[in-house]
C-alpha cells in the first residue's frame, strides 16, 4: 500500500513562512506526479499546487508568487514552500499521488496573529 506522510505544519503569523514535506513510500516516486491540496473548515478541498515527474508545475491563482512546489526524487519527497502567508491560507494541507486515491493524513496550517 502506498504511504504518504506529511510534516511541517504549524501556527505562523501573517507574512510568515512554512515548508511542508511529504515523504512517499512503496511507489516509484520518480515517475509519479504529485499534488498539494488544502481544505479549510466548511469549504471543499482544492488543489494548491501540482508537479509532474518532469517537474512541470501549476498553482492555484491565489498562491501564485507565494508558494513553490518542488520535489527530491532521491528522497521520494515533495515540498511546498509557503511564503507571505495570509489568514485565508489556514487549512489542513494534504499531499496526494497524482489523481489517485492515495492521500496523506494531512497537516494543519494556521495563519493568525
Amino acid at each position: 500500500q502506498v504511504q504518504l506522510v506529511e510534516s511541517g505544519g504549524g501556527l505562523v503569523q501573517p507574512g510568515g513562512s512554512l515548508r511542508l514535506s511529504c515523504v512517499v513510500s512503496r511507489i516509484i516516486f520518480s515517475i509519479t506526479d504529485m499534488g498539494w491540496y488544502r481544505q479549510a473548515p466548511g469549504k471543499q478541498r482544492e488543489l494548491v499546487a501540482g508537479i509532474t515527474h518532469h517537474r512541470e508545475t501549476n498553482y492555484l491563482n491565489s498562491v501564485k508568487g507565494r508558494f513553490t512546489i518542488s520535489r527530491d526524487d532521491a528522497k521520494s519527497t515533495v515540498y511546498l514552500q509557503m511564503n507571505s502567508l495570509k489568514p485565508e491560507d489556514t487549512a489542513v494541507y494534504y499531499c496526494r499521488v497524482g489523481s489517485t486515491k492515495f492521500w496523506g493524513q494531512g497537516t494543519q496550517v494556521t495563519v493568525s496573529s
